[in-house]
C-alpha cells in the first residue's frame, strides 16, 4: 500500500483492521473499537442538549473566567492542571442543584 492512499490500517486490541473507509475518520474508528454510540444534537438547544449546554456555562463561569484572573499560564500543561482539579472538585466536592442531583455531588 503506497502512502498516498486513503486507506489506513490501525492496529488495536482486534487485530489489523482497514477501517478509515468505513468510519471516515479517527475520531469515528475510536467510538468504534470502544463500542460508544455517537449522536448528535443541535447546538445551543436546550431541549435537546440542556445538561451539556449548562455544564459549558458553569465551567465557563466557575472555573476560565476566574483562573484567567487569577493567573497567566505559560503552557496548556499548566492549564490542563488547574482544570483537572477544579472537574475534581466539581464532581465530588461540589454539590449540584439539578433535577436528577438534588443538592449532592455527581460522583
Amino acid at each position: 500500500m503506497n502512502l498516498h492512499t486513503q486507506e489506513k490500517i490501525i492496529k488495536n486490541k482486534l487485530g489489523l483492521l482497514n477501517l478509515a473507509k468505513e468510519l471516515g475518520n479517527v475520531y469515528e474508528l475510536y467510538l468504534s473499537i470502544e463500542d460508544i454510540e455517537h449522536s448528535f444534537t443541535k447546538a445551543k438547544s436546550p431541549q435537546t442538549n440542556g445538561i451539556c449546554e449548562r455544564f459549558n456555562k458553569t465551567i465557563q463561569q466557575e472555573f476560565y473566567a476566574v483562573a484567567f484572573r487569577k493567573k497567566i499560564y505559560t503552557s496548556i500543561e499548566e492549564l490542563q492542571h488547574d482544570l483537572d482539579e477544579w472537574l475534581y472538585h466539581y464532581n465530588n466536592e461540589r454539590t449540584h442543584q439539578g433535577k436528577n442531583c438534588e443538592g449532592m455531588t455527581p460522583m
